[in-house]
């Protein structure tokens, strides 16, 4: 068996935290290749390492004197070494950093040294081959990541060596300018290097035990997901729940390879599978509630418009060429409402009321404005009849009134439109019926 382990920034913000993951590491010999975030947060008030170098940059990149920023990102990484007692310094690494800063080696550089010179003391410290990102992961010249190229020098690069370090978030165009992944971005090379190794499992270790079922600052305790498909994974993580980028279950869903979310600080968790499919059931009807404030409507009336051919399309290209994109159209016969962002809708909404009007004629426009979308998902819904009706006759007692209903041909996910104000209200009298009830 082989596994890919992926360290989140706050599994690594301090010897302490290495020393956790080296335990993890040397515990299953099936760990074979380590991912590993920049240094995180040692404290609340801390700063990240990456942002530290997105600061330290910004001077650089204005020509003004950087030397005490750096200083202090190296004392984080002297931190680490001298805690570890290990042989090793970075003083050469810093040096080169120092000089591609002068250069304005650009942002994406910056950011990934976080990544690249943890990595270099991640290899040490476990007796594993450093390989550099920029060398095997590989963006287009349009700055899009080339899976297959990407696949194909890191599969080969992994066949040579019996285990390894790949640092997280970044990689690099064909001529070796690097590039990094948006944050989070190691979640994604994890991936990566798992499809590339044709490894069994990506064990993506964070500071939780996997994914709950609602939101916890919503939710107190609320229920650990012990197992959730790919699909479920995407509904909710589009809707905000956020243990794992959205981007990072793309390269295994290609080969298979199921992901478990762990617990540097509590190992003995089971956490949470993400699988492409299961016969397991959920333990609840539902498998996860997720959602977002900050969405308006824009509801369009005209009669007769079911009979319309092209309505659909003119109003949405109205949206296009403002370049504002919808999130769910729910329709009726002579209705059809398309909810947006609010704060991408603001500054356009009388372009698109003034377009919508010339291209598609309606009887009138009306907005609605903030509101929240909550995602009820859960593939045990399919088969489980009146999960509707619990989910309204849930929100009428808690006095929510329900805006919009929008249910996936799937039947994996009901989409709610809520105002902000029963956001949170509505998030509980959902957890309720559902899970509370099933206690």
């Amino acid at each position: 068996m082989k596994k890919v382990v992926k360290f989140g920034g706050s599994s690594l913000a301090s010897a302490e935290q290495f020393m956790k993951v080296g335990e993890i590491v040397r515990s299953d010999s099936a760990r074979r290749y380590v991912v590993p975030s920049a240094p995180g947060k040692r404290y609340t008030s801390d700063t990240k390492v990456t942002d530290m170098l997105y600061a330290c940059y910004a001077l650089a990149e204005a020509d003004k004197d950087f030397s005490k920023q750096l200083k202090a990102i190296k004392a984080r990484y002297n931190e680490i070494i001298e805690g570890l007692k290990l042989d090793m310094t970075l003083d050469e690494e810093f040096k080169v950093v120092e000089k591609n800063f002068k250069e304005k080696a650009g942002k994406d550089y910056a950011a990934s040294r976080g990544e690249f010179l943890n990595g270099k003391i991640m290899a040490v410290y476990l007796g594993y081959t450093f390989i550099d990102a920029a060398e095997v992961i590989r963006f287009d010249e349009e700055g899009n990541f080339d899976s297959e190229t990407t696949n194909a020098l890191l599969g080969a690069k992994l066949n040579q060596v019996d285990s390894a370090v790949v640092p997280g978030f970044y990689g690099a165009y064909a001529d070796g300018k690097v590039k990094t992944f948006s944050r989070g971005g190691s979640d994604i090379t994890g991936s990566i290097v798992a499809r590339a190794a044709k490894v069994d499992v990506y064990e993506n270790w964070t500071d939780v035990s996997g994914f709950l079922v609602a939101d916890p600052r919503i939710i107190d305790n609320p229920a650990g997901i012990e197992t959730i498909t790919y699909r479920e994974l995407r509904e909710l993580s589009y809707m905000g729940a956020s243990v794992l980028h959205e981007d990072a279950i793309f390269p295994v869903r290609r080969e298979g390879i199921p992901i478990n979310i762990k617990n540097t600080n509590a190992p003995e968790d089971a956490g949470t599978w993400i699988v492409e499919s299961t016969c397991q059931k959920s333990k609840y009807t539902i498998t996860g509630i997720a959602g977002k404030k900050g969405f308006c409507s824009v509801n369009i009336e005209k009669a007769k418009m079911n009979g319309e051919i092209g309505f659909g399309r003119k109003v949405l290209q109205v949206f296009e060429d403002n370049g504002i994109s919808f999130e769910h159209m729910p329709s009726g016969i002579d209705t059809m409402t398309v909810f947006v962002h609010q704060d991408e809708f603001m500054d356009k909404e009388q372009q698109v009321v003034s377009g919508i009007h010339r291209l598609s004629e309606p009887d009138s426009i009306d907005i609605e404005s903030d509101l929240a979308l909550i995602a009820v998902v859960g593939r045990g819904m399919k088969s489980t009849r009146g999960t509707a009706g619990r989910i309204f006759s849930a929100l009428a007692h808690a006095n929510v009134n329900v805006k919009m209903i929008d249910q996936g041909s799937s039947e994996l996910n009901i989409i709610i439109g809520v105002a902000n104000s029963d956001f949170e209200t509505a998030i509980k009298a959902i957890y309720d019926i559902f899970v509370t009830v099933s206690l």
